[in-house]
């Protein structure tokens, strides 16, 4: 058995309902009902947007003032100021109403803060240079929500602040002259935008028609921010990716080239190549050459920042594994009992990147994780969290507000500061607070499974019906899809580190690879021949032209107990070291011998050297059985597996003295060795053993075996090596010989156990499984 590194959740959906598009395949109608989506006209909506579906953008509150106040300031000459933030949302914004702006003859410059130096948002000393370079309107992009004290700085300045952003609000606005916000607009429809789309309204108010031009933009920070893909965002991302494609801005080009990116645009190279180099230039420097790059209508300098760019996401690749490997280390030495809500801090972490970490450790450990880089200065700590679908971590932070200097974020995410002595603090309340909220099951993360497929019916018809309901992201995951129980013909681990797998599947002469990206782990957790339950995503790999349906793993599991056949390893050492150690016993029916002693700081171990133990033991089931020596009988080791109850069995014994391969005595055999006695009335086994052995073509031992046999059924004398037959002998059957017994029963465990092949030693498993303790032995070669 193998579990699932995911909690699986199949999501219910009534094949028999009636189609909500004849149009449209059976598959696409269900995964529809499975969004909600149950009229033609909900579905046409869906699949088929349109522009005309975005909404009025002076519904937003404030939205007026904002336009007026700007057009005031471009008639008049105003020097204008975009403060952006620094992620891809941030950098896209600026970019937008940078050009959008421009477009209106505004004199308009940008300014996006340093990470380092300034920390997130608005902040006090930014405005005070703003107001010594006669800037009197400054317009924040993607940010400024929590700016209150800013926003009266800008006050007693004499700056008008217009404040555009989409996270979290707090218990208060901030005081400035307008605040473009969806969520405190309870007149507009669509409250999810991006901080990129509340620019792009902003830009659609500004310019009075619908900015088509910017759309390429608007993608770029949509998709990046991870907001929910419907609604607007529906829209602007399946128009933006189209924009997307055919952009003619010199910087987007010169960036499809440095992520080898070609042909029509999608969400996943939005999300995987495009987001993470815009945000790489923020986290490790001045995020300014990511909004240049956006801008620059020069192809030479286009080529060149956007090659700064992907050398500063190489750097930012080493700079998070470096210090994921640290905060790692950091746990493991906590030992194996983490708290609910992971809390790690370290002096010289790079802060630009904690945010990538604490997702990384989230993934890991199935539980929120908050990392921060230690300023030993200021006695502060300052870093970013990321949470598990069940805790929301901005309800739960705001709980403990008292404890950070600064906090904003979403329920999944967040930035924070706080004092260095409240660090401890914090991870206690808010693993408190998760302890009392969650159940264990909680924090595994859920996958969401659309349908059961076979695998005949994954066909790349059925694929292009998948991608109608695309773009994909928050709001509207990609549909993932069940094989159950296929028994792979090929599985291995590929890659150069071996980190990924590979599952080859046939079915009715159609064969489909399955690709597993960071599941190469569990390669040695397989037994061959076990039945897999596969779940991932649909995707069409392309060779040389030719086309083929593949599924994309996101995890796997095994339902069944597995056998893992290890018999006669002669480096069981090595062999075993991937065996978890959790719930694992190593059982032994005769004494640990000297050579395997490393098992007792590896592994429970278990000794079983008296039938009676067997049945006396208060044993309780476990998920690995290593069985390390061969039972005396099978009806011993039946015992065993009964109460035990392993979901893996590891096959580790081996034999050097094989009762199997040797002159085993039949009834004939001992048949002849009387008449043989009777007929001379007295043999000497030392002297004559040997050349009666040779004469027959027995082995030595098996003449004393007869021998030894007989002489306890009192059949024969045996005195000083010289065999004589009993005048009287008693009338006993070969089978009431305690020693004749265990010979072939020793014989009927090795044939079973050791000499079998894997599917016989497989289905004697099985049955003791399926029939429970002391099954009736088969005997084999019986006399």
């Amino acid at each position: 058995m193998l579990r699932s590194k995911a909690k699986w959740n199949y999501v219910q959906s009534d094949e028999h309902a009636m189609p909500i598009d004849d149009s449209l395949s059976a598959l696409t109608n269900q995964l529809l009902r499975q969004r909600g989506i149950h009229t033609k006209e909900a579905a046409d909506y869906f699949l088929s947007p349109k522009l005309n579906h975005l909404h009025d953008p002076m519904l937003i509150h404030d939205m007026d003032k904002a336009v007026s106040r700007v057009k005031e300031a471009i008639t008049n000459e105003e020097r204008i100021l975009v403060f952006g933030d620094y992620d891809a949302d941030g950098v896209s914004s600026t970019a937008l109403l940078i050009e959008t702006l421009r477009e209106l003859g505004a004199v308009v410059d940008y300014y996006i803060p340093n990470r380092f130096t300034e920390g997130y948002g608005p902040n006090e000393q930014a405005f005070h240079k703003a107001s010594e370079a006669g800037i009197s309107l400054i317009i924040t992009v993607d940010t400024g929500i929590a700016a209150h004290h800013e926003a009266l700085v800008a006050k007693e300045l004499g700056i008008d602040l217009i404040i555009t952003d989409h996270h979290e609000i707090q218990e208060t606005l901030p005081a400035a002259y307008a605040v473009v916000h969806p969520k405190c607009s309870p007149s507009y429809p669509f409250q999810e935008l991006a901080g990129v789309g509340v620019a792009f309204k902003f830009a659609h108010a500004l310019l009075g028609d619908l900015p088509k031009h910017l759309l390429d933009l608007v993608v770029i920070g949509t998709i990046a921010d991870l907001v929910p893909l419907h609604g607007e965002n529906r829209v602007l991302a399946y128009y933006g990716l189209q924009a997307l494609t055919r952009s003619l801005r010199p910087g987007i080009q010169e960036l499809k080239k440095v992520c080898s990116l070609e042909g029509t645009m999608t969400e996943e190279d939005i999300g995987f190549a495009i987001g993470p180099r815009l945000n790489a230039v923020g986290r490790l420097q001045d995020a300014s050459p990511a909004v240049e790059l956006m801008l620059t209508e020069d192809n030479d300098e286009a080529a060149m920042l956007a090659n700064q760019i992907h050398e500063l996401n190489q750097e930012r690749q080493q700079i998070v594994a470096d210090i994921a490997k640290e905060a790692e280390a950091m746990l493991e030495a906590e030992g194996d009992i983490l708290p609910s809500v992971i809390v790690v801090a370290k002096e010289g972490w790079n802060q630009g990147v904690l945010g990538i970490v604490a997702s990384r450790l989230v993934g890991k450990y199935d539980r929120p994780a908050i990392v921060l880089s230690i300023d030993s200065e200021n006695n502060t700590a300052k870093g970013s969290a990321r949470s598990i679908d069940a805790f929301d971590l901005f309800t739960n932070c705001m709980e403990v507000r008292d404890l950070f200097t600064h906090f904003g974020g979403h329920a999944q995410a967040a930035g924070m500061t706080l004092p260095l002595n409240h660090v401890d603090i914090v991870r206690e309340e808010l693993s408190a607070k998760a302890d009392a909220q969650l159940a264990p099951e909680d924090f595994a993360q859920v996958l969401n499974i659309d349908q059961t497929l076979e695998i005949q019916s994954i066909t790349l018809e059925a694929i292009d019906d998948v991608n109608k309901l695309a773009p994909f992201g928050m709001g509207n995951p990609k549909p993932l899809f069940a094989l159950e129980k296929e028994t792979p013909s090929e599985i291995r681990q590929i890659g150069s580190k071996l980190n990924h797998l590979k599952v080859k599947l046939s079915a009715d002469g159609k064969e489909m690879d399955a690709v597993g990206f960071g599941l190469g782990d569990v390669y040695t957790r397989i037994a061959p021949k076990s039945r897999l339950t596969i779940v991932g995503e649909l995707s069409i790999n392309e060779w040389n032209g030719r086309k083929k349906p593949q599924l994309m793993m996101k995890d796997l599991q095994v339902d069944e107990w597995q056998l893992f056949d290890y018999r006669g390893n002669r480096h069981l050492q090595k062999t075993v070291q991937d065996v978890p150690k959790d719930n694992t016993l190593a059982l032994y029916h005769h004494p640990v011998p000297r050579e395997e002693e490393w098992m007792f700081g590896t592994f429970d171990v278990l000794e079983v050297v008296e039938d009676e133990m067997a049945d006396d033991l208060p044993l309780e089931e476990v998920d690995h059985l290593l069985i390390m020596d061969l039972p005396p009988s099978l009806e011993r080791l039946s015992t065993l597996l009964h109460k035990l109850a392993p979901k893996n069995i590891y096959a580790c014994y081996r034999t050097d003295d094989a009762a199997f391969l040797k002159t085993v005595p039949t009834r004939e055999h001992f048949k002849w060795f009387y008449g043989m006695l009777m007929k001379r009335k007295q043999f000497h086994l030392q002297n004559e053993g040997p050349k009666l052995a040779a004469h027959k073509g027995w082995s030595v031992d098996a003449v004393e075996f007869i021998t030894n046999v007989f002489f306890e059924l009192e059949f024969v004398r045996i005195e000083n090596g010289l065999v004589t037959l009993h005048d009287n002998p008693s009338k006993k059957d070969l089978s009431e010989s305690t020693l004749y017994q265990s010979k072939h029963d020793y014989l009927t465990v090795e044939q079973t156990l050791y000499f079998s092949s894997y599917r016989q030693l497989r289905a004697w498993l099985e049955e003791q499984f399926n029939q429970g303790a002391h099954p009736k032995e088969e005997v084999i070669n019986e006399p």
